[in-house]
């Protein structure tokens, strides 16, 4: 079943007849998610890998069908337009891919949709896969194995590592969500840790974290507060880093003592969440868990 997406998740896919659009619908579809339209100004009419065109959302369900969910493969600038578009049309939830989308328009629309009980993955993230069943992203499926461990993920390529890593310890993944690298994004660890307490199919938690605000230690207080909870096993990237520098994503700064890799550890290990040295120790550390 998987958490926001699953096999009958409808998906419309925003920016279609873009080269990146185009691409990544093609995996999609081969992996079986449930691609009925694609949107694209002035292009209605024709066909991506065999997926109809249209110039709204609005004219697609008109002719489609209903549909649950989008992912946004739009140039920054018309992102945000898009994204109001999706959420106007009553879809559930909107994965955004596209980066580089000012800050400021980032929040007007994660708080639009957040009062319109719409789940914003993203902006500038991997996207989500329940595996086996639905892919929103641009995830290579091939290093997922199907199983029984939820991952959420700030950094795109460590989340593709230690889906590897897992799969070698004998650990499928149930879904993965890329949180995505800005600085705000429409879900952070406690939202999607609440959705995975929920889902049946998901035994245990992979929370990867960097560097840069707080998310990891609000995490921390949130887990710690739990009487019933699912283990959880995290690690965080950027140990190394200096101070002050900014690493990466948008997020990855560390400033005024807060956001720091020894801080995040501290708070994760207190809260009872054990922090893997390397990618390759998270599935020692799960079994672990998992036996205890």
């Amino acid at each position: 079943m998987g958490i926001l997406v699953n096999s009958s998740t409808r998906a419309i896919v925003q920016g279609i007849t873009g080269r990146e659009g185009a691409f990544h619908t093609k995996l999609m579809l081969e992996y079986g998610t449930k691609i009925v339209a694609g949107t694209s100004p002035g292009k209605k009419g024709s066909y991506v890998h065999g997926v109809p065109v249209y110039n709204t959302i609005e004219e697609a369900i008109r002719e489609q069908g209903p549909v649950d969910a989008s992912i946004v493969f739009v140039p920054a600038r018309f992102a945000p337009d898009a994204v109001y578009e999706a959420i106007d049309a009553g879809l559930k939830v909107v994965v955004v891919i596209t980066e580089g989308i000012p800050l400021h328009e980032e929040l007007r629309f994660i708080n639009y949709a957040r009062k319109r009980g719409v789940v914003i993955v993203g902006p500038n993230t991997p996207g989500i896969m329940t595996v086996g069943e639905c892919k929103l992203g641009i995830m290579p499926a091939h290093v997922f194995m199907k199983g029984r461990v939820g991952l959420v993920s700030r950094s795109g390529t460590l989340t593709y590592e230690i889906a590897r890593e897992l799969g070698r310890g004998g650990f499928g993944i149930s879904t993965v969500i890329g949180l995505g690298g800005d600085p705000v994004t429409g879900l952070d660890f406690i939202d999607v840790y609440k959705m995975f307490l929920e889902d049946p199919e998901t035994d245990a938690v992979v929370l990867i974290g960097e560097i840069g605000g707080d998310a990891e230690e609000r995490f921390a207080s949130f887990y710690k507060s739990l009487s019933i909870k699912k283990p959880v096993v995290a690690y965080i990237a950027g140990k190394t880093a200096p101070p002050g520098k900014r690493m990466g994503h948008a997020g990855a700064i560390i400033s005024m003592g807060v956001g720091d890799y020894a801080s995040k550890r501290r708070a994760l290990e207190e809260a009872g969440v054990p922090v893997a040295e390397t990618p390759s120790q998270v599935p020692t550390l799960l079994r672990r868990l998992l036996a205890g």
